[in-house]
C-alpha cells in the first residue's frame, strides 16, 4: 500500500502572495508570526508579505533569528517568541531554512514533549497537527512548502539531522514567482539543483512508484528547461524553476531521497557549504554509483534533461548521457563538481559515518556503506 500527502491549498502565479489575508481571515486566525531570516528582511523581501498583512489589518509579529542552516537553538527561540507573542498561526517567509524553523516550532508548539529538539530526528511519532503554517518560498529548491520534512543543524553535535512528520506540512503553499526574483544568481543556481537532486533521487528512490514517477520526471524535464534561464532572472525561467521545484516536493516527501542528500547534510553540518551546492557537487557521481540499480530510468531522466536520441542509445550510453547532462547543467550555472578544498582529509571518516546514519540513506537505490561514502567523498577532491 502506497500513502501520498500534500497540502491543503496552493496558490501559483505572479501576484500569488495576495491571497495570504483572505487565507489568514477565512481561516479564522487572530494574530500571524511571521518566521523569516534577517537577509529577506534587510532586502525588504519580507516586507512584501508584513504589507499585505498589515494592509488587511492582521496582527502579525515577526520572529528572524533564522540562520541558512537552522539549529536547535534557533527552534528554541522560536518557540519562544511563539508562546509570547499569543500568535495563533505562522506564515513563514523564506527558503528552506526559515521553512524549516517554521515547521519545527509549530510541531513544538503543538506537541511540547519534543522541546529538546533533538527528539524529533526521524519519524518522530507525534500525535497533533502542527500550529497552521502558510508556507511562501523565496527560494526554487527546498520545496519545503508541501513536504512533510525539515532539517535541523545540531551545531554541538556537528551534524544536521532530518525531521519525517506527517504533521508538519503548511497547510497552504503560496508560490509566487515574484518572491524569488531578488535572488542572487549563485542562490538561484544552489536552489534549483537542490531541486533538481531531489526530482532524481526521488525518482530512483526505492520507494518511487508510478504516481510519484508522474511528478518526478515531469519536475526534471520543467527544471532542466528553466534553470539557465532563471539564473539569468528571466521571467520565463523563474516561474518554471517555482512550479518545477514544487513538483519535485509533491513526489520526494512521499516516496524518500537517497545518499545524495545523506552526504550533502554532513557537508553543510561541518564546512556550513549551502545545500543546494552540496547536493550539487555530488549529484554526478552519485548517479554513476547509483547508475547499475536503476534499470532504464536513466534513458527517461536523459531525455528529460533534453537529450536527443536517447531511444537508439545503448544502456551504458543511455546512463551516461544522463550523468553528463546533469553535469552539464550544473557547470552551466556555476558550480564545478569537485569538493577540492573544501573536504578535509582528517573528518572524511566522520563525514561518511555520519552520512550512513542519515534518514535519507535508506532510500538510495543502491545498499551502500560508509566505505562507499568514503570512496565517492574522495573521488571528489
Amino acid at each position: 500500500m502506497n500513502k501520498f500527502m500534500l497540502n491543503e491549498t496552493s496558490y501559483h502565479g505572479a501576484g500569488a502572495i495576495c491571497a495570504i489575508a483572505d487565507e489568514v481571515s477565512s481561516r479564522g486566525f487572530n494574530k500571524v508570526l511571521v518566521v523569516t531570516d534577517p537577509d529577506l528582511i534587510k532586502f525588504n523581501v519580507t516586507t512584501k508579505v508584513t504589507d499585505i498583512l498589515e494592509k488587511a489589518g492582521i496582527a502579525f509579529e515577526v520572529f528572524s533569528d533564522v540562520k541558512a542552516n537552522p539549529t536547535i537553538e534557533n527552534v528554541k527561540n522560536g518557540v519562544d517568541c511563539f508562546k509570547a507573542s499569543g500568535a495563533d498561526c505562522i506564515v513563514a517567509v523564506g527558503g528552506g531554512s526559515a521553512m524549516d524553523t517554521a515547521k519545527a516550532v509549530a510541531i513544538i508548539i503543538a506537541n511540547p514533549e519534543y522541546a529538546d529538539v533533538r527528539s524529533l530526528e526521524g519519524v518522530a511519532p507525534t500525535k497533533n497537527k502542527c500550529v497552521p503554517i502558510i508556507a511562501v518560498p523565496t527560494t526554487a529548491g527546498t520545496a519545503a512548502e508541501v513536504t512533510i520534512n525539515y532539517v535541523i543543524t545540531d551545531v554541538e553535535k556537528k551534524r544536521k539531522f532530518v525531521c519525517v512528520d506527517v504533521h508538519d506540512i503548511p497547510v497552504v503553499a503560496v508560490v509566487d514567482p515574484d518572491m524569488m526574483s531578488s535572488m542572487p544568481k549563485a542562490l538561484t543556481a544552489a536552489t534549483g539543483m537542490d531541486a533538481l537532486t531531489h526530482a532524481i533521487e526521488g525518482y530512483i528512490t526505492k520507494g518511487a512508484w508510478e504516481l510519484s514517477d508522474m511528478f518526478h520526471i515531469k519536475a526534471i524535464e520543467v527544471i532542466a528547461r528553466s534553470l539557465r534561464a532563471a539564473v539569468n532572472n528571466e521571467a520565463e525561467g523563474r516561474e518554471g524553476m517555482a512550479l518545477g521545484q514544487y513538483i519535485a516536493g509533491m513526489g520526494f516527501s512521499n516516496v524518500g531521497l537517497g545518499v545524495d542528500h545523506s552526504m550533502a547534510h554532513t557537508l553543510s553540518a561541518y564546512y556550513d557549504m549551502p545545500h543546494g551546492k552540496a547536493c550539487a557537487v555530488l549529484l554526478p557521481a552519485v548517479m554513476a554509483y547509483n547508475a547499475d540499480y536503476t534499470g532504464e530510468k536513466y534513458r527517461d531522466i536523459a531525455k528529460a534533461m533534453g537529450v536527443k536520441g536517447t531511444d537508439a542509445m545503448t544502456q551504458d550510453e543511455y546512463r551516461k548521457a544522463a550523468v553528463d547532462a546533469v553535469r552539464q547543467l550544473s557547470e552551466d550555472v556555476g558550480i564545478v563538481s569537485s569538493l577540492k578544498g573544501v573536504v578535509k582529509e582528517e573528518d572524511i571518516q566522520a563525514l561518511a559515518e555520519s552520512a550512513y546514519a542519515d534518514a535519507c540513506r535508506p532510500g538510495n537505490p543502491r545498499e551502500t556503506s560508509v566505505e562507499d561514502i568514503i570512496a565517492i567523498y574522495r573521488s571528489l577532491m
